[in-house]
């Protein structure tokens, strides 16, 4: 095996690591902007939760009141 054939395998191992850090780089900055969003939307699906729980407590104080569900 000549140095050329080395340096070149070396050159290519190189370039091979420096296109694999930046596709892991990409895909942890991704992972990490879904969980941004994904923390976001929990909240806002928490605080719709908390709306309704507290429509509903409007709409039906007493519990009695509460039409039955749509199968009966």
């Amino acid at each position: 095996m000549g140095d050329d054939t080395l340096e070149k395998r070396l050159v290519d191992l190189e370039t091979r690591l420096a296109f694999q850090e930046r596709a892991l780089n990409e895909l942890s900055d991704m992972l990490v902007a879904s969980r941004v969003a994904q923390e976001a939307m929990r909240a806002r699906l928490e605080a719709a939760l908390v709306d309704l729980k507290s429509l509903r407590g409007l709409l039906y104080a007493d519990p009695g009141q509460e039409p039955p569900p749509p199968h009966y």
